[in-house]
This record gives structure tokens, sequence and C-alpha cells, in this order.
């Protein structure tokens, strides 16, 4: 089994690493509302009971089922068209690693299953060139995963296996509600 960081794929994770900074800046804590101009996202509330302890379980991680966690939230603000989810890890060598990026959820979902995707629902491409939830593989020392939901105001209406970076910007120019939960785990 090779790992899961080193230069694998190098050269498109460092051409990558630019656009992925100014996107995870962006997503951090602003949105710009559809207008360019910062604004703070509502608060929305992200819960699991695969997280009860804190941590990532095994069966989540690539040591196990590699399959993706169930996952609640609430307090959609109004003016929600769609939703996205984003898994990354901001513990990786090259950060943020992201496993899992799902967009265009139906505004009026409040979760996502076990081992699912919901009707509807798009993946873009993740970190590892795929348009899959791929399960995290920590090698070595502790990792923290974060589990984002966002709210947009529109519909982003990009292809299934659309480029990482492509859905990035356009969940950043349409943020109008966030929420995040932050697990961990070691190998």
């Amino acid at each position: 089994m090779t790992a899961r960081y080193p230069i694998r794929r190098g050269k498109r994770r460092v051409r990558a690493a630019g656009a992925a900074v100014a996107a995870v800046l962006a997503l951090a804590g602003c949105g710009t509302a559809g207008y360019g101009a910062p604004v703070a996202p509502s608060g929305m509330s992200v819960k699991s009971e695969a997280f009860a302890s804190g941590t990532l379980a095994q069966r989540y991680t690539c040591h196990g089922e590699k399959i993706n966690p169930p996952l609640n939230w609430s307090a959609a603000p109004p003016g929600t068209k769609s939703l996205a989810l984003i898994v990354d890890d901001s513990s990786a060598p090259i950060t943020p690693f992201i496993y899992w990026l799902v967009f265009d959820i139906n505004p009026g979902a409040t979760d996502i299953q076990e081992d699912s995707l919901p009707t509807g629902a798009r993946q873009a491409m993740n970190s590892d060139d795929t348009a899959t939830y791929d399960a995290p593989c920590p090698k070595s020392g502790r990792h923290s995963y974060r589990f984002t939901v966002y709210a947009l105001n529109k519909t982003l209406v990009l292809p299934n296996g659309a480029p990482l970076q492509s859905v990035w910007r356009a969940i950043a120019a349409a943020t109008i509600g966030r929420g995040r939960i932050v697990v961990s785990t070691g190998p």
C-alpha cells in the first residue's frame, strides 16, 4: 500500500495548493453573498451520532469499511437554495487535503446517511482525483478532520466530477450559512 500524501501526484498537488489555499481562506469563515463583499455566514449546527467521542471511528477510515459517516445539520438560513459538504484534513502535509466534496444537496435536506449520497447531489473531484468519499487514512500522528456544511444562495449546477477548485470557488461565492464539526483520529 502506498502512502497517502507523498509525491504520488505531487506536481498536480503543488499546482492546486495555491488555489486551494485561496479557496480555503474564503470558505473558512466568510462567504461573499454573491456580491464579492465578505459577509459572516449564518451559523448552522452539524452533528453525528458517529462522533459521540469526538473521534472518527475506524470504520469510516481506510483502516475500516471506507464508508462515509452519517451527518445531521440544522438552522440553514432563509434563502438557502442548496447545500454543500466538504470533508477535509487540516493536519495534512498539503493543507487542506479534501476527502469529499458534495454539492447541490437539496435545501430541505437535513442529513446524509451512512454510506450514501443524497438524491440529486453531486460530487466534485477530491484531492486524490476521485469524485467519491475518499476515506481518511492517517499514517502518523493525530489528524483533525472537519465536516463542514455550507448553505448556499444558489444551486451550483456544475457537473458530477467537476474540478475541486471550480466547486470551491462557487461555494465561497454563494455561502450564506455554515456549520462544522471537527473530529480526530490517529493511525
